[in-house]
This record gives structure tokens, C-alpha cells and sequence, in this order.
């Protein structure tokens, strides 16, 4: 596959480290000089926007939540974005209100709000619940079971795709349903991070003992 990151920050880092031997990486961002020094640290392209999106079968959108959707517009916007796998990583938590409840758009997820801009787009939410250092983990083990990936989506393909990214990372992928179920996975981020504020170790996860992987409600 050819994956577009768009943002260069930690989780780009940790994540297009593991995908970069596997399938071609393109960082693109606003900032090309923080694009292409990532870009040289993993060994893969960088681009300007739009053109580091044309011809990606799947579009990361590593950006701050507060920034996704101007990211989106430099992208190119809706049309640059039609048909292409969307992954939302992010936890739109509202710092300013001093808790770790994550923002929602009129009852919605981010990655929702994200459809809503993106219409013709396949958004999958999906590795969003751990921190970045949980992604450098080779493999994504605990207690001697592999870290298990909830992702949701409305588009099977998509989802397939990041299936197999997920399982590109030593994780073991979990479809969970429809894109709604973002807000679950929005909301038990909101926790994970909680426990990282209050001084946990920065590898704390929630983790399933996952014997059968199967979609839900099959």
C-alpha cells in the first residue's frame, strides 16, 4: 500500500517506523522542513500538500485533533479525498475543561465529523488508544498477550486495510462495527489518558484476552 501521512509528530514517527519496510510512505504537512526530517529518519518521501495524498491508498491523518480538518482542506480537500482509506488516530480531548472527556461534533465522534467533511471517503478509526511509545513496541506484547486493536468503520475494504496495517505493527486487529463506535473508542481513550496524566507507565493499554477474533456480532 502507499500511505500518506499527513503530520510529522510522534505517532507518524511511531507508526510509518513500522509500516516504512513494508509499503511506500509519503510525510507530507504544512511545515516541509519538519516533513522531509522526519521523511530522512524513516528512509521514505516527503511531499507538499496536496500532491502527497494523490495517489495514497491510505491517508493518516497524524495531526493534532484541532488541526485535522484544516490539514484536511490543505490536503486538497473532500474531492482530493474521495475513495481513499482515512485513518483517524485522534483523541479530540478538551484540555481546557480540565477533565479528559473528548469533545464531540453535535453528539458525534471526531472521526464522524470527519465523514461528515470527507463524504466520499472510507474513514476507519483506529489507534487512537495507546500512546506512541505503545507503537515502537516490537512486538506490541503484555503479559505475554498481543495488544488487540479496536477499529470501526463503515467500508469493509478500508477496514481491511487497517487490519492489516494493525497486524503490520505485531497488533491483532478487532472490527468493532460501524464508524458510530468511534465515539466508544473516543470515550475509552479519554480514560487511557486519564491514567497517563494520574502517573501510570506510559505503556498502560486496555487489552482483551482475545482468543477468537472475530467481527462483532458474527
Amino acid at each position: 500500500m502507499k500511505i500518506a501521512f499527513i503530520g510529522y509528530g510522534s505517532m507518524a514517527r511511531a507508526l510509518g517506523a513500522r509500516w516504512v519496510g513494508a509499503h511506500e510512505i509519503v510525510i507530507s504537512g504544512r511545515n516541509r522542513d519538519k516533513a522531509d526530517a522526519l521523511a530522512g529518519d524513516l528512509g521514505c518521501a516527503s511531499s507538499a500538500e496536496p500532491q502527497g495524498v494523490a495517489d495514497a491508498d491510505v491517508v493518516v491523518l497524524a495531526t493534532s485533533h484541532e488541526a485535522v480538518f484544516d490539514a484536511m482542506d490543505a490536503a486538497g480537500g473532500a474531492e482530493a479525498l474521495a475513495s481513499k482509506t482515512l485513518l483517524d488516530i485522534n483523541n479530540p480531548i478538551d484540555w481546557a475543561s480540565g477533565g479528559f472527556i473528548p469533545k464531540t461534533y453535535d453528539g458525534r465522534s471526531l472521526a464522524e465529523a470527519i465523514q461528515d467533511r470527507a463524504p466520499d471517503a472510507h474513514v476507519v478509526k483506529a489507534f487512537n488508544m495507546c500512546q506512541a511509545t505503545v507503537w515502537g513496541m516490537d512486538p506490541p506484547h503484555f503479559d505475554g498477550r498481543t495488544l488487540v486493536t479496536m477499529h470501526c468503520g463503515n467500508n469493509d475494504e478500508a477496514k481491511s486495510r487497517i487490519a492489516t496495517l494493525i497486524r503490520d505493527t505485531g497488533g491483532e486487529p478487532l472490527d468493532i462495527g460501524g464508524l458510530e463506535y468511534a465515539r466508544s473508542l473516543e470515550a475509552a481513550a479519554g480514560l487511557v489518558i486519564k491514567l497517563l496524566f494520574s502517573g501510570r507507565d506510559h505503556h498502560t493499554v486496555l487489552n482483551l484476552i482475545q482468543p477468537e477474533v472475530r467481527p462483532i456480532g458474527t
